[in-house]
């Protein structure tokens, strides 16, 4: 993509953005977009959140990704540490985890790039499952959304492969976004196998000690 265009892409996301949060969740229609009386007002409490574990080693591609992206990286501990789900919030999630999905051109880096694993920002449309939620996570916390509580997490799928999703740490608890579908899904109704993610007290990354989602566990 060019620069012209992802500046096109990027001023229809924030168009985007505001207008969701002018007319709230509950006019996008249920065949659109999710709204918030679609959030559970409360979950027992082993599925409130992930819960970290001891250090762990970050993804390799992860470090190169930070060194051509810092600001991306940055990390501020005075930011909230959950973000509170209101109608508007809640659409402009749903609003930049659809259009993202839609617009972006899922491909391997390994086609893409002619390496395994690279992360950025699809810059040019197209990208690895890790570019996908580094993107909505830019175009989240411009729109005012607490980096700090949207980590990069590192999971293995139904397919018992790899697998890189956006962990939303909210107030009623932790929500995936996920290229493979524009549903945003509680994270134990997943069916995926979490490894570890992006720490909230530091840089380092943290174990999640290979949490399974109820729904895998059902499916064994």
């Amino acid at each position: 993509m060019r620069n012209a265009d992802m500046g096109y892409f990027k001023a229809g996301l924030k168009a985007a953005l505001f207008a969701a949060l002018a007319i709230g969740a509950g006019l996008l229609g249920t065949a659109q977009a999710q709204t918030l009386a679609a959030l559970p007002t409360s979950l027992p409490n082993a599925n409130i959140g992930l819960t970290p574990g001891a250090e762990a080693r970050p993804i390799v591609a992860w470090v190169e990704f930070c060194q051509n992206y810092a600001a991306e990286c940055a990390f501020n501990r005075a930011e909230p540490a959950r973000i509170t789900l209101t109608p508007a919030v809640w659409a402009t999630i749903v609003s930049v985890n659809r259009r993202v999905n839609r617009q972006i051109r899922p491909v391997t880096d390994q086609e893409h790039w002619g390496r395994p694993d690279r992360w950025d920002l699809a810059e040019d449309g197209s990208g690895d499952c890790e570019d996908f939620q580094l993107l909505k996570r830019r175009l989240l916390a411009e729109a005012g959304l607490p980096r700090r509580a949207m980590r990069m997490t590192v999971v293995i799928d139904e397919k018992g492969e790899g697998h890189a999703v956006l962990t939303l740490i909210t107030d009623r608890g932790d929500y995936v976004l996920d290229n493979k579908t524009s549903a945003i899904t509680a994270w134990h109704e997943t069916g995926y196998v979490f490894i570890k993610r992006e720490g909230q007290d530091s840089l380092a990354w943290v174990s999640l000690g290979g949490a399974s989602s109820p729904v895998t566990t059902a499916n064994r």
